[in-house]
């Protein structure tokens, strides 16, 4: 089968490099265009269009895929199917009508929970015990199309959005080339979703990673996780960023402030590197690792033994004019 493949990030990689290995046949990789990064913000190619450049396949980034331009360059390449995983912009109508058996997309949840851009960010913040990855088939409403298969996968304790990302782009790597065969030959049994159950898991922001310490210890611990690798859980101590890498929920701190850093519970199950414990507005948060503004990221216990002010300190605050 002649195949489109429409991905960019790191998680779209495993999907390409199966196809890749696969017998099909990959016309075209459409990614979106080189961005600036890094300190010297210099251009860098999205990573599935480096693997599409070292495999010497035909390379596409437009600014916007849905142009006149860009569906005749796609049209151009005769493609029966198009294969997308998290590609990163909406396809139109006009586009999906190019290949002649229709389009695939590897979606890292078990649709129809958690459709949108950020779905083990949702999986993680409604504190869900399991997620997955689904094949569905693309149609104008965002991840509503028909599943053609599913595999799902425990959410384990230490699991954040990165640690999920990586295992799920995998999974759906396999999941995909199991499916295609009989998807090819029109045998799989594509089932719509259920509109009642769906949930939409939205682009973050980075704004949404600011620690509210109101909230309870599990809320907390819940957004530590699914803010990694990006944009961090963040608060402030003396009007100072402190990024909080890792973490851990526990019921010490009833009855004080929230937001107030307390010694560590007298608990036998701490995470290796706790150091000291922030109240929350149920329960405490206990800090194995965190980063200050400029500085290395450091255990809960480094940190408390390198800035021995912290003990009592509300965090969230500005430091009070003297």
């Amino acid at each position: 089968m002649r195949i489109v493949f429409m991905g960019s990030p790191e998680f779209a990689l495993p999907t390409l490099r199966g196809l890749i290995d696969s017998d099909h046949e990959i016309v075209g990789v459409v990614t979106q265009p080189d961005r600036p990064a890094g300190r010297g913000r210099s251009m860098r190619m999205p990573p599935a269009a480096v693997l599409a450049v070292e495999n010497g396949l035909a390379l596409l980034q437009p600014g916007n895929v849905n142009t006149d331009d860009s569906l005749e360059a796609l049209c151009a390449l005769r493609p029966e199917a198009l294969v997308v995983a998290a590609y990163g912009q909406i396809l139109k109508q006009p586009l999906l009508e190019i290949p002649t058996r229709g389009a695939l997309n590897v979606h890292a949840s078990l649709l129809p929970r958690h459709r949108g851009a950020a779905p083990s960010v949702g999986a993680l913040l409604a504190g869900d015990a399991e997620t997955g990855v689904t094949i569905q088939e693309v149609v104008l409403k965002l991840d509503a199309g028909p599943i053609v298969g599913q595999r799902r996968l425990a959410i384990l304790d230490d699991d954040t959005t990165g640690s999920l990302n990586e295992k799920l782009s995998e999974l759906g790597a396999e999941l995909l080339i199991e499916v295609l065969p009989a998807w090819e030959r029109g045998e799989s049994a594509a089932i719509p979703q259920d509109e009642h159950e769906a949930t939409v898991s939205s682009s973050v922001k980075r704004e949404a990673a600011v620690i509210d310490w109101s909230m309870t210890a599990a809320d907390v611990w819940r957004r530590v996780k699914a803010y990694a690798p990006w944009p961090v859980a963040t608060t402030t101590v003396d009007g100072e960023r402190l990024r909080i890498l890792e973490a851990w929920p526990t019921e010490a701190g009833a009855g004080q402030d929230p937001g107030v850093v307390i010694e560590l519970p007298e608990q036998s199950d701490l995470p290796p590197g706790a150091g000291f414990a922030v109240t929350c507005g149920a329960g405490a948060l206990v800090i194995v690792r965190a980063q200050r503004a400029g500085k290395r990221p450091l255990s809960g216990v480094e940190l408390l033994r390198g800035y021995s002010p912290l003990m009592g300190k509300r965090l969230g605050q500005r430091q009070a004019p003297s």
